[in-house]
């Protein structure tokens, strides 16, 4: 048992470590093709962005094996204080932290930067494992609810306020993790329901949102009074309390848009929705992107052939928008093939979660399968026009080491937890 405890890689799981070099290498791959330049065929540049990946690449090596070093239960002991340090971290860019491109996100030492809401994302996975392991802890009680909340509320609103609201978006992933350990069922309900009202309100506009929610809470009231009048003496309140509530919600959705998001976030709602059409110029990085996507047809036009990659055509093609490159130069074949290694990467993260004995392993595991699945969902529904874009990575392919980083810490902390299972829980 000892000599089991003193081997770091007993114990972990080899298929999961085998996805993440094979999107790492993919990924970097892409990276290399987006950024190359024809004097640069025969060499590698780490000056570039695609040497820079592969300098953080490696340097993810010495970050695995620290955190293969650390027995689990260090995890679930400072899980709390690794979540108030990131915390502090992230409040420490109001501060310390330089604005690019209009956010302050980053922490700038020389030439290298950190974005701590990569990592946040991690120790807040782990806080709300530790919350919830916790025995008297239920899900079923509203001050156990409010727990939960405020754990994801803190760190949500610290990097909207950067501002960078496709980050603080991971977080609400969350919430079908909660749901799992217990939370009732009508959390995703009005999830749902506020989701729908936000869409329709940037539609139709808060007065006829308004006017038309007035119309139907009308239609239900009379309703009441003539089919249920037992009910509605008995819920009347309830009944006023949620439409003054989704009146309120109306409201707030309004204001925020024309006067909390910038020009730039309205025009991108606005041509999603179909109310504007712009390909010059709010819409010019979608347009290239779909058109990018659909010029690799069925098995691409070859690695370092991509005629629009090659020509920078797609503005942030290395960033966000990296998975065009796939779509042209390997085609459909290609992009299927990506999309699959992450649906299997995704269900043996969810099969490692399923069998943990530890409570707190096995809500670590569900919350960075619901962080991976919102990044690839939510990019790979950017890039294909799908869903407006909001700047959120696609895991292990996009370029920047705060990403890289913070994606394989959140899985590797996982292989950690499963590993000690063999000998410990």
């Amino acid at each position: 048992m000892r000599s089991r405890k003193t081997n770091i890689f007993f114990g972990i799981d080899w298929v999961l470590i085998l996805f993440y070099f094979m999107l790492v290498f993919f990924g970097w791959i892409n990276i290399y093709s987006a950024t190359i330049t024809e004097e640069q065929f025969n060499i590698i540049n780490f000056s570039t962005e695609y040497g820079k990946q592969l300098i953080w690449i490696g340097l993810s090596l010495p970050i695995i094996l620290l955190i293969l070093l650390f027995d689990a239960k260090f995890y679930e002991k400072y899980a709390s204080l690794i979540y108030l340090i990131c915390l502090i971290s992230l409040a420490g860019l109001f501060v310390f932290g330089k604005n690019i491109n209009g956010a302050t996100s980053w922490y700038n030492f020389g030439s290298f930067g950190l974005q701590p809401s990569e990592f946040a994302k991690a120790a807040t996975a782990l806080a709300i494992a530790k919350l919830v392991s916790d025995k008297q802890f239920n899900l079923k009680k509203l001050n156990t609810q409010l727990q939960a909340f405020l754990i994801l509320f803190f760190p949500a609103i610290l990097i909207t306020l950067q501002p960078d609201p496709g980050s603080a978006l991971v977080y609400t992933a969350f919430i079908f993790v909660l749901y799992r350990e217990g939370l009732p069922f009508y959390y995703i309900t009005i999830g749902f329901i506020t989701l729908i009202l936000f869409v329709i309100t940037l539609y139709f506009g808060f007065t006829y949102t308004l006017i038309g929610s007035l119309l139907l809470f009308i239609i239900i009231l009379l309703y009441f009074i003539f089919y249920r009048k037992k009910a509605l003496k008995k819920g009347w309140i309830k009944i006023l309390g949620i439409y003054f509530v989704a009146a309120f919600f109306i409201f707030s959705v309004d204001l925020v848009f024309n006067h909390v998001f910038e020009q730039r976030h309205r025009d991108r709602f606005n041509i999603l929705l179909g109310k504007t059409t712009d390909i010059t110029n709010i819409g010019y990085n979608t347009n290239q992107s779909v058109t990018t996507i659909a010029s690799g047809g069925l098995t691409g036009r070859g690695f370092l052939e991509g005629e629009r990659t090659q020509g920078n055509f797609v503005p942030e093609q290395q960033t966000d928008y990296i998975f065009t490159i796939v779509g042209e130069e390997w085609g459909f074949l290609g992009t299927t093939t990506v999309i699959l290694i992450f649906t299997l990467f995704l269900l043996r993260i969810i099969q490692i979660a399923e069998r943990q004995k530890s409570k707190f392993s096995r809500v670590y595991g569900y919350s960075i399968a619901a962080i991976f699945f919102t990044h690839f969902t939510i990019n790979i529904g950017m890039v294909l026009g799908l869903l407006p874009t909001i700047g959120i990575p696609l895991p292990f392919f996009s370029y920047g080491g705060s990403a890289l980083w913070g994606f394989t810490i959140l899985l590797f902390l996982l292989i950690r937890l499963d590993a000690n299972r063999s000998y410990e829980w």
